[in-house]
């Protein structure tokens, strides 16, 4: 592709200095990745400058530059832009031609749910017939290829990569969880969604965003972003959760709300039960209830099937075959997840990592029933400090016995992590345990399990490594669990 051509998206904005008639045979943000004949575009990151590995991009073949300042790059052309991210993303979507343009996109965000509100999404609309991408936390899928997911929400340049793939699987529906990082840092800025949706928004990420409503604002961009002069885009928004209203306001295509206030108008919950199998709950949508059954634990995961139930009705899907179809919906891996190897104590394995993640799940292990309520958590290093006493607070006043233990240390001492979680769980639970080697925490909590207790091991899910330091070690909480569960029976 002509540089010339490749520069219209960006307007008029932009200083340029150097040939433009030349041709583009990649695009890259990363030097290492630089091939000859590629345009690297030069970001501003939060560890890392681009700009400084300008010289290593060129020496790799980069024919052409595209960065925020004035830097030295020989003969090469050098395109000098505002932002670079949004740069790259709308670059990205012109060098694949527009995939998004001739497929539904539907972003997914919130703090909690995305990712099985995502998989249900999917599963929905497979049952009728359409081939639907995913990009997210645990995979990214094009059609039944899995491909390994790096962040929630990738750069856009890998975004309209996999977006160019799944096309060319024969997708024709791509469901994406958009992560308030992707939005505020313009990763998705280019992407043509159809649809948005809106589950929930509680603490996460203040070591990022600094406050609440800077994360809010950052989530409500995928709402804004919705273009109201194209044809079927809508907005499906939570309207029990308090902010539900900061996008109901940012939408300016058609919003479907769901819920059990009144202000739901569009799908509204009037009752729920569980047991050991599923979900059970009843909706009212256009003056008619119906009664709705899911093989997924919690109270949570309604709220979850509702979104997604409300976005496949926005996408014409008739209730009577979203229903039939999520009375076998897929269990999303690491979330509410049952570690069964024929034990008489219950195991499950959880990704709740935020307050409100945590307390969720230790509410619906609660209302099974058990003797005993064992959780196993910890709180990631070099994240946000501001959650960890509140998440010793919410283990100590739900379980009857909490092992606080490590999640994803990084460059933290995990020790005076789990220092500032104790703080919280101090006086509101006497019964209490600190082990900070994650696989003795396991040992501990199951082999401390009577018959018809409950463990929950909260925060890692459906991660297979422990991060410390710079390093990644594998460790799956999932497949720890069976070995430790296995061990006790063969004794």
């Amino acid at each position: 592709m002509k540089l010339n051509k490749l520069l219209e998206v960006l307007g008029n904005d932009i200083i340029v200095s150097g040939d433009t008639d030349i041709d583009i045979s990649a695009l890259a943000y990363d030097s290492r990745k630089v091939e000859p004949g590629c345009l690297f575009v030069a970001i501003p990151g939060t560890q890392v400058d681009g700009h400084n590995y300008i010289q290593q991009a060129i020496d790799a073949g980069a024919v052409a530059i595209v960065g925020e300042r004035n830097v030295d790059t020989g003969d090469k052309p050098l395109i000098i832009v505002k932002e670079s991210r949004h740069a790259l993303a709308a670059m990205s979507a012109a060098f694949y031609n527009y995939p998004d343009r001739r497929l539904r996109l539907i972003g997914v965000t919130g703090t909690n749910g995305k990712t099985t509100t995502t998989y249900l999404l999917k599963w929905l609309l497979e049952s009728v017939g359409h081939k639907v991408g995913l990009v997210g936390t645990i995979n990214n899928l094009a059609g039944d290829k899995i491909l390994p997911a790096t962040h929630t929400t990738p750069e856009s340049l890998e975004l309209y990569q996999l977006f160019a793939m799944m096309e060319a699987e024969g997708c024709d529906y791509l469901v994406i969880e958009a992560s308030s990082h992707a939005l505020d840092q313009g990763r998705v800025s280019a992407c043509n969604f159809a649809g948005a949706v809106f589950t929930n928004l509680t603490q996460d990420h203040l070591d990022y965003h600094l406050t609440i409503e800077n994360y809010c604002q950052s989530k409500a961009k995928l709402f804004r972003q919705l273009d109201p002069s194209a044809d079927n885009r809508y907005g499906v928004v939570n309207v029990d959760d308090a902010h539900g209203y900061v996008f109901e306001e940012a939408c300016t295509a058609p919003v479907w709300t769901y819920g059990s206030k009144d202000s739901a108008t569009t799908v509204r919950l009037l009752d729920y039960s569980s047991s050991s199998k599923g979900m059970h709950f009843s909706i009212a949508y256009q003056r008619q209830k119906y009664a709705i059954s899911i093989p997924l634990i919690g109270k949570f995961n309604v709220y979850n099937s509702m979104a997604a139930l409300t976005a496949a009705l926005a996408e014409g899907m008739a209730v009577d075959d979203i229903i039939k179809a999520l009375a076998t919906a897929p269990q999303a891996p690491g979330r509410f997840e049952l570690i069964d190897e024929g034990q008489d104590f219950m195991v499950v394995v959880d990704y709740a990592h935020t307050p409100d993640g945590l307390k969720n799940v230790l509410n619906s292990a609660e209302k099974l029933d058990p003797r005993r309520l064992i959780s196993v958590f910890g709180c990631g290093g070099n994240r946000d400090r501001g959650k960890r006493p509140i998440m010793g607070r919410i283990a100590g006043a739900i379980s009857d016995i909490a092992i606080i233990t490590s999640d994803n240390p990084r460059f933290e001492d995990p020790m005076a992590i789990i220092d500032e979680v104790e703080e919280g769980i101090k006086g509101v639970c006497n019964n209490y345990l600190i082990e900070p080697d994650r696989a003795k925490a396991i040992e501990l909590a199951i082999n401390m399990a009577e018959p018809g207790d409950m463990v929950v091991l909260a925060g890692k899910g459906h991660e297979d490594y422990q991060i410390l330091g710079d390093k990644k070690i594998h460790f799956d909480d999932r497949e720890y669990a069976r070995e430790t569960i296995r061990r006790r029976l063969a004794k």
